[in-house]
Formats: structure tokens, C-alpha cells, sequence
């Protein structure tokens, strides 16, 4: 599967082509194919030749444009949903009702998770008609055992150490594959490994492939979301000596750091991934370049210089 590259890849690959590096080279450098490059330097090209700024505003215009339309974007299905709505149905009922009325016209159909979130992002005044708020009713089954986040320590709330962190899974095509986001909170450190699959042994095995090279100052606790794959927590609390709690079921703002670092992600693997197709090199070449990206928060340091920093001083 073709990667696009990214901002800082565009950066870099104007700065060598002022330099004169020939696009073989520059592709052997990047870690790219020639293609990628002679592709990138053709496609996104102005009048004043290739900038990097100007080449990713086309790169965005070219895949906005070529978007799927979203589903509630049409005109008719946002009518039915809202006519539906307005009659107190539930999002269940609404999807069903469509694909019962209109078997033949799947461009109508929708699921209830698609109404759900139109609603909570789009149209949250249409929460009122809604039995539960807007929440789904959660159907994955139950974690047991498990910490919720109210439990958690204050010096964890407030990031004032070290070595607590935020996991969660950006799930591919299909739902067949996944990655493993895990972020530490005070400094946005992180790691990231590719799961093949969404079972709890998968990616109980990613995150201690991931983590367990850590120190033991570097792993004190960590908040997972309410996803089934985080089943064998008590395998992944034993196994690194850590501390495991959970978000509340559909508060994703509490793990708000692993949130916009899963954002970040996109950059490099846009929705729809076939993650058993991205190799681990090019996971690991995404996990870098964030790490080595500078953050206000922190100066303008990067995540990898605060890690390193930090790890030599414990």
C-alpha cells in the first residue's frame, strides 16, 4: 500500500533537491521508493517549483477532493434521520428502518454508531430525543476487574512525574488489524507497535514488546480505554509492574494525550489502513519522526530529548 508522505518528509525532500541530490539518492535516504518521489515532485508542483508548504496544501486539496462523501452529507438520509428523530427513535431503530425500507439503495442505509456520532459532533440538540443522552448502549461486552479512572492518584492527574501513560488501538481495515498507541503523559513520548489482529493475547503481547525495555521510573501506571483488546490487563500490570486504570466508557477527552497523538497518526496511516500491510519499519519510521517532532508544551524539546534526558538522570 502507497504511503504518502508526510509535512516534515516534504521539508526535508525540497531541502536536499536545492542541494542537487539526484531522486534516486533522495529516495534512498528517505527510506522511500524512486516512484514515491518522482511522483511527489511531479504531482505537487508549482510555478515557482517544488515548496514543500505549497506541495502538502496540494496533496490535502487532491485527497479532500477525492473524499467519500460522508453519508449524512446527502440530503435525503439527513432528512430521514431528522424526521425519525423528531418521532423519538433510537439510532437502532433509525438504521434498521432504513435498510428495511430501501433494500435496494445502500447509499441510504446507515449504521447506528454513524447516527451517534453525527449527533455528538455535529448535532448535539438533537440529544434531547434521545433516550440515553447520546450514548450508545455499549455492547462489547464487560472488563472485569478493572480500576476505573476516578480512582486514579492525583500526582497521575496532574502530571507531575514521569512515566504514566495513556494506551489505546487505532483500529484498520476492516477491523482486522490495529495499532497499539501508548503515550506517556507529562513528556508525549511514545510507543507504537502494529497488532495483526484485535485479540486481548495480541495485544497484551505489543504492549509489553513495546514497554518492557523501559525504566522502571518510565512505567508506573497506565489508562487504558474501555476496549475489549485490554481484556488481560492484569497480565500487562503483572508483567511490567505497573499500575492499570480505565476511562470512563465514551469520555475519549480523558486520554486526551493519546487522543491527539493517535490524530498525529493519520498523518502517516490514513483511516481505512490495512495495517497487516504497513511493515514494522514504517511503524517504527512514524513512532521517530513524532518523537523527534518539537512541542510547545515543552519548550520546543522534543519528546525523544525529554525521554532521554530524563532516563539518564534516574
Amino acid at each position: 500500500m502507497a504511503e504518502h508522505l508526510t509535512s516534515v518528509e516534504r521539508e526535508v525532500l525540497s531541502r536536499m533537491k536545492k542541494e542537487g541530490h539526484p531522486q534516486n539518492k533522495i529516495a534512498k535516504l528517505m527510506g522511500r521508493h524512486p516512484s514515491t518521489i518522482s511522483r511527489e515532485l511531479k504531482r505537487n508542483r508549482g510555478r515557482r517549483g517544488y515548496r514543500p508548504q505549497q506541495a502538502q496544501r496540494m496533496a490535502d486539496a487532491r485527497r479532500q477532493a477525492s473524499r467519500r462523501p460522508a453519508k449524512m452529507e446527502d440530503p435525503q438520509v439527513h432528512d430521514d434521520v431528522e424526521q425519525q428523530l423528531t418521532q423519538l427513535w433510537s439510532p437502532d431503530q433509525i438504521a434498521g428502518r432504513l435498510r428495511a425500507k430501501f433494500p435496494r439503495q445502500p447509499r441510504r442505509w446507515l449504521s447506528r454508531q454513524t447516527i451517534y456520532h453525527w449527533i455528538n459532533r455535529q448535532a448535539p440538540h438533537w440529544k434531547t430525543c434521545l433516550r440515553r443522552g447520546g450514548r450508545p448502549v455499549e455492547r462489547r461486552g464487560k472488563l472485569r476487574d478493572i480500576v476505573r479512572i476516578d480512582g486514579r492518584p492525583d500526582v497521575i492527574n496532574r502530571r507531575r512525574r514521569y512515566g504514566d501513560w495513556e494506551g489505546d488501538t487505532i483500529v484498520g481495515k476492516g477491523r482486522q488489524s490495529a495499532l497499539v498507541t501508548l503515550v506517556e503523559r507529562k513528556s508525549g513520548y511514545a510507543r507504537i507497535g502494529r497488532a495483526d489482529d484485535l485479540t486481548a493475547q495480541s495485544t497484551t503481547r505489543v504492549t509489553r514488546r513495546r514497554m518492557q525495555d523501559l525504566p522502571a521510573a518510565w512505567r508506573r501506571s497506565i489508562t487504558f480505554d474501555n476496549g475489549k483488546e485490554f481484556a488481560n490487563h492484569d497480565q500487562i500490570a503483572q508483567q511490567l509492574g505497573l499500575k492499570v486504570y480505565f476511562a470512563l466508557p465514551y469520555c475519549s477527552w480523558q486520554r486526551g494525550t493519546n487522543e491527539n497523538t493517535n490524530g498525529l497518526l493519520r498523518q502517516f496511516f490514513p483511516k481505512g489502513t490495512d495495517f497487516t500491510r504497513i511493515s514494522h519499519q514504517a511503524v517504527a519510521r512514524a513512532e521517530t519522526l513524532l518523537n523527534e517532532r518539537p512541542r510547545k508544551r515543552l519548550g520546543y524539546q522534543t519528546p525523544a530529548e525529554v525521554f532521554d534526558n530524563r532516563k539518564h538522570c534516574n
